[in-house]
């Protein structure tokens, strides 16, 4: 693998599209300051993603772009394409060739392509980083590089090191999971918070789901009981309201028959009235009529009368000779006439106060008459008005009482409710008393268990607090105790001498007389061992033999086999002089330890004991001390501080005389101002410090700690096993009482569960008790509520009851009233009759006092003027006799025409007379029509009261039906309405489904009941509908309702919703642990993977470094150092480099120039032990001489048979090694341009 082309399109300086390709091998950059050089290894490190601006030595990323010139505009975009030749396989991806881009906008965005196809700037540096190319681009050594290597701490070495091993990504994924688990442990110690709250929740929830799966179990049976019975009565209310209407349809056909009986009654009643109103104007008619013709009948008569008073006038005058009449004749006959004229007059006067008198009859009688019809026909409409009203006000008084009746009905019933639901009440409130007081002996009882269990938990977290206390006990006695046992070995180890003592103790079985290490077979008083190490000075890691000759064949074994030495306590020595006894005073003489003459040559280390203890030399009773006093050499009998140091010594009885022989005259004591004071008062005593100075009047040693002595070492070797049998029996001890804590915390623990569970099955009781206490509250009150309602239902029923019955008893009032009133009989008719006949009477009375008027008045008429014409008649006799002829024939004359109006009134007359006659039979006909037509309108009127009376009651019978129906239709619609609304079934579907004709289904199992297996059994069969069997049903589902107590209706769903998220917690919680351990997993694998990836690459790295940096620095050395070599994970990288000549090892110590070159070495080193395919190297040869610049082109070479170089440089040495050459080169424009050279 190896970089094949460099392509640049507006980045920095290079404006144009500019390729740079390369070949394996070294390729030299090579141009004047400035022109662009450095952009190439900045395109190199842009394209390979590097995200940061000032890597790039730039402000911003958008520096990149080129800017532009005095003759060429900025540009938009900046375009890197690197092409890799991936002919190996190196990187891990299925192309020969790889080409990756990078292009950056101007307005920030940015784009990353592999192979053109577009992809994430990650995807590229795992790419990279997979082939050995970090995403710190440790193989792109730019300019200040050396610098960073230079002056990075040991942790940014190693990650140097790391980077180039490729552990980098191990690491980023391990701190991302590290991260992850990070943010994982909140998630986990909520959810974990979460999931134990939830499964507190859902005990006590379950408990109410399972009550209220069984209440809904209950009520589906009670619904399925209530819907069955609701179904049953709506079929019964229907049935019975299908028979309502078909008699409500028969009394109605049967009433509008009688209506439409009514009607023709009425209507016939109605024409006869139109008849008898039609035939009274025909009989006034016929009546006038008759009257017209009498009296024309009267006028003929008259006329006649005239006619033969006329022709007898002229029969009777004289004969034709006779000369008129007597003038005085004709005067008496005039003063006749005028008499009866008179009387005339006064006959038709009397005629006329007659006919006065016969029509004010006769308008009276027709003035009575009509008040007598109207009167008639008011009594009828009186008789008919009372019996509609009579019918009206029974339909009113049995509506009323129905009304009066029904809330009779519902105050019985709303009565017997409120007296049912004060019983429920007032057995509720009993049982509400009884659990009350039940409560208050829980609570009493609950206070104590309470306590109980307070003082169980004190006890449990006195015992949790033991119980740790002792964990952490036995833990610390166990570290302390693997401490102590460590310790002891590796004391015990140094116990193990490799000198003479080692040889002489491993030839202990070819030696006679070795007794063993005296450190070993010597106890000190534990405090002062140092002190007797400095008192026993050489002789501390003696060997102790029996006899001189032991000791005499132990030398010699030394010299045979050239051991070194060892010091020797010989047992069985004899005690020393009593010069100086450990409590006695000084000797006489100056003489040695033995008697012996005092050798002056200076003391030996084995011999400084025994020159120490001695007294000093020539000292006698006359010595003086240091200031030239004389010396008290009086035996001490008491020290004032200190401890002699044989008295601090414990051994072997045969050993202890040699133990004493070196410790005479020695003391203990603690400052070294305690043994200045000492030997000022004692000079021949030599003091020992607790810390292992000596002090003597004529010789000191001391100073800081030195190495321990063997008795040092024996005594903490001895020390450590009495403290480790002490940890020992104190570990048993303390895990003894952790397990006695451990069993006093269970059974504290125990009781406390005990208690717990107690006080959570009192709780429980007491939560039952309490619901049950609810239910009863709720029931009393809603009994209490139900009796104030039906007591208030009650209360207005009565209100309605009374107005009923008021009503009732004004309607029935009212009724007797109209009934006690006199029964008007059917009206007489024979007052309107005679009034009638009496009328026609009067009629026709009046006619014939009007005949006789006229008759009079014609007379009256006819007579009128005869007397004057009498006189006349007789004065002008008296003057014209002579016309009497003439008269006489004119009275022939007339009395022909009085006797042809004679006969021609006769023959009217009987016209008349028969048209009279006619009329009279007209008028007699009109009265007896008028007469029949009455009576048949007196029945008609009598067959319409009997039908209205029939009507009325059909009308009542049929307002009764029409209530009842109502009733019912309104009872339907009620319990319709109650299915739909209570129980949510609509009507069509309620007897369809629910219906008496449909079989009931199997009831469900009662709580602990088992249903057969057999599906054929009686059990599982549904049954036909018996509406007893469903009232108990009923009573029997209610009644196990009620024994459930306080039901939750939400407990199903909120349990079914708290169990799917406890669950889905649960296995949320369960994925974060798994995801926590694989997390973990991976971090524990990715430690591994990093510390033997680091280690392999740290030691290769190390031995490349200790070659490289010997060939760059001839005679130096140089070395990479951890910081912690214990920890692979964590450890620092340092470098160790001397260059010839020089002891410094510190960098900072070096030259500038050597300081360069270590850098390159290390870099170097790294190279070439985990080799990359290409390196870039920006000018890293400056600051060096020709000979080290020499020296780094060798390794350069050596690098290129595995890598490919770039190097940017200035340097010609390095020009001529390279393979190609590419020039960069800028002109006035300020646009870099490439020319290249290919030299092999």
């Amino acid at each position: 693998m190896h970089l094949k082309a460099l392509t640049l399109r507006g980045f920095k300086s290079f404006a144009s599209a500019t390729t740079l390709r390369f070949e394996p091998g070294i390729t030299c950059v090579v141009g004047p300051n400035g022109s662009g050089k450095s952009n190439v290894v900045d395109a190199l490190t842009w394209v390979m993603g590097e995200h940061s601006a000032k890597s790039l030595r730039g402000g911003k990323m958008e520096d990149v772009i080129f800017a532009g010139t005095t003759g060429r505009p900025p540009l938009g975009r900046a375009e890197v394409s690197l092409t890799i030749d991936n002919s190996d396989g190196a990187l891990p991806i299925e192309y020969a060739e790889v080409t990756i881009t990078r292009i950056m906008f101007r307005n920030g965005g940015s784009e990353y392509q592999i192979n053109g196809d577009t992809c994430r700037l990650l995807d590229i540096q795992e790419l990279l980083s997979d082939s050995g190319i970090g995403r710190e681009m440790h193989v792109i050594v730019g300019q200040g590089q050396l610098d960073s290597v230079l002056h990075a701490d040991p942790m940014g070495r190693r990650a140097f090191i790391e980077e180039a091993a490729g552990v980098l990504k191990h690491r980023k994924r391990k701190e991302k999971a590290l991260r992850k688990l990070d943010a994982m442990q909140a998630n986990l110690a909520r959810v974990q918070d979460l999931t134990d709250e939830l499964r507190r929740q859902l005990k006590p929830l379950g408990r109410q789901a399972a009550v209220a799966r069984r209440a809904a179990v209950i009520q589906a049976d009670l619904r399925d009981a209530r819907l069955r019975l609701l179904a049953d009565d709506l079929v019964r209310l229907r049935n019975a309201l299908q028979t309502e209407i078909a008699d409500e349809a028969a009394l109605k056909e049967r009433k509008e028959a009688a209506e439409q009986e009514l009607k023709k009654a009425l209507q016939r009643e109605a024409l006869l009235e139109d008849e008898v109103r039609r035939l009274t104007p025909r009989l006034q008619r016929a009546q006038q009529t008759w009257y017209e013709l009498s009296q024309l009948a009267e006028r003929v008569r008259g006329t006649i009368s005239l006619a033969d008073a006329r022709v007898k006038s002229a029969a009777s005058a004289p004969p034709e000779e006779r000369r008129g009449r007597d003038p005085e004749d004709m005067e008496r006959e005039a003063h006749r006439i005028r008499e009866q004229e008179a009387e005339l007059e006064a006959s038709l006067e009397a005629a006329q106060h007659a006919l006065d008198d016969t029509v004010a009859h006769r308008a009276e009688l027709e003035r009575e008459l009509a008040v007598e019809e109207r009167r008639l026909k008011d009594v009828a409409r009186s008789i008919a008005d009372r019996r509609e009203s009579l019918a009206r006000l029974n339909g009113q008084v049995g509506a009323a009482r129905s009304r009066a009746a029904s809330a009779q009905a519902e105050i019985d019933r709303l009565a017997a409710a409120r007296d049912e639901a004060q019983e429920r009440a007032v057995s509720a409130q009993e049982e509400y008393e009884a659990l009350k007081a039940e409560v208050d002996g829980l609570d009493a009882g609950d206070e104590e268990l309470a306590a109980q269990h307070d003082r169980a938990k004190h006890r449990l977290t006195e015992a949790e607090t033991a119980l740790t206390a002792a964990r952490e006990a036995v833990t610390a006695a166990e570290r302390k105790r693997a401490a102590t046992q460590a310790r002891h070995e590796a004391l015990a180890l140094g116990l193990r001498r490799k000198d003479g003592t080692g040889i002489l103790l491993g030839a202990r079985d070819r030696l006679a007389g070795v007794l063993g290490p005296a450190a070993e077979l010597l106890t000190i008083t534990p405090g002062h061992e140092t002190a007797l190490a400095a008192a026993f000075g050489a002789a501390a890691d003696a060997i102790a033999v029996t006899t001189p000759a032991s000791a005499a064949d132990a030398i010699r074994l030394l010299r045979k086999q050239d051991g070194g030495r060892a010091a020797l306590l010989l047992a069985g020595a004899p005690e020393a002089p009593q010069s100086v006894a450990p409590h006695g005073g000084a000797g006489n003489g100056a003489t040695g330890h033995d008697g012996a003459p005092v050798d002056r040559r200076p003391p030996t280390a084995l011999e400084a004991a025994d020159d120490l203890a001695a007294p000093p030399r020539g000292a006698g009773n006359g010595a003086t001390g240091h200031d030239g006093a004389p010396v008290d050499r009086r035996p001490i009998t008491a020290l004032p501080s200190g401890n002699f140091a044989a008295d601090l010594v414990r051994g072997p009885a045969d050993l202890m005389p040699a133990v004493r022989r070196l410790l005479t005259g020695i003391v203990v004591v603690d400052t070294l101002e305690a043994a200045e004071d000492l030997v000022y008062r004692h000079p021949h005593l030599t003091a020992v410090t607790a810390e292992g100075d000596l002090l003597g009047a004529h010789f000191a040693h001391g100073g800081s700690a030195g190495a321990p002595s063997l008795l040092e070492v024996q005594a903490s070797v001895d020390e450590a096993a009495a403290e480790l049998e002490e940890l020992a029996v104190r570990c048993e001890e303390l895990a003894e009482a952790q397990e006695s804590a451990q069993a006093h915390r269970k059974e504290c623990a125990a009781l406390v569960e005990d208690l717990g569970e107690r006080r959570r099955a009192a709780d429980r009781e007491k939560s039952a008790v309490a619901q049950q206490l609810g239910r009863l509250a709720g029931q009393a009150r809603g009994a209490a509520g139900e009796a104030e309602r039906s007591a208030a239902a009650a209360a207005r029923a009565q209100d309605s009851l009374d107005n009923a019955l008021e009503e009732v008893e004004v309607l029935a009032e009212r009724l007797a009233v109209a009934e006690e009133m006199p029964v008007e009989e059917e009206p007489d008719t024979s007052a309107r009759d005679r009034l009638a006949a009496d009328g026609a009477n009067a009629r026709q009375t009046e006619m014939e006092a009007r005949l006789q008027v006229r008759t009079h008045e014609e007379r009256v008429k006819g007579l009128a003027g005869r007397a004057d014409s009498l006189d006349r008649a007789a004065r002008a006799e008296r003057d014209a006799r002579a016309r009497a002829e003439q008269r006489r024939a004119r009275l022939r004359h007339e009395a022909a025409v009085a006797e042809a109006v004679a006969a021609g009134a006769r023959q009217l007359l009987a016209h008349v007379e028969v048209s009279v006659g006619r009329a009279e039979q007209e008028r007699a006909a009109a009265e007896a029509a008028k007469a029949r037509r009455e009576q048949e309108l007196t029945a008609a009127r009598t067959a319409g009261r009997d039908l209205k009376a029939e009507l009325d009651k059909l009308t009542d019978s049929v307002h009764r039906g029409e209530v009842l129906g109502a009733e019912k239709r309104l009872r339907i619609e009620q319990l319709e309405a109650k299915a739909l609304e209570e129980l949510g079934v609509e009507p069509a579907g309620l007897v369809e489904e629910y219906g008496p004709h449909q079989l009931v289904p199997p009831s469900p199992p009662a709580e602990g009941e088992v249903l057969p297996d057999d599906p054929e059994h009686p059990r599982n069969q549904p049954k036909p509908f018996h509406r007893a069997e469903q009232e108990r049903r009923l009573k029997a589902t209610e009644r196990a309702y009620q024994q459930l107590g306080k039901v939750n209706p939400l407990a199903l769903e909120e349990f079914a919703a708290l169990e799917e998220r406890h669950k889905f917690l649960s296995e949320q919680l369960e994925d974060l642990k798994k995801t926590r351990a694989d997390l973990l997993q991976v971090v524990k694998e990715v430690d591994e993977r990093v510390e033997q990836v680091f280690t392999e690459a740290y030691r290769d790295t190390a031995r490349e470094f200790e070659g490289v940096f010997s060939r760059l620095f001839p005679g130096g050395e140089g070395r990479l150092i951890l910081t912690d070599p214990d920890n692979m994970l964590t450890t620092g990288v340092d470098v160790e480099a001397r260059p010839p000549g020089k002891k410094v090892k510190r960098l900072s110590l070096l030259s500038g120039g050597e300081r360069s070159l270590t850098a390159v070495a290390m870099l170097v080193s790294i190279f070439k032990a985990r080799p990359s395919p290409f390196y870039v190297m920006d000018e890293v040869e400056a600051a060096l001489d020709d000979t080290n610049l020499q020296r780094l082109i060798r390794i350069m070479q050596e690098l290129q048979e595995s890598s490919q170089l770039i190097v940017i440089t200035h340097q010609k040495r390095t020009m001529e090694v390279a393979d190609a050459l590419y020039g960069v080169s800028m002109q006035g424009d300020g646009v870099s341009k490439v020319i290249s050279q290919r030299l092999r």
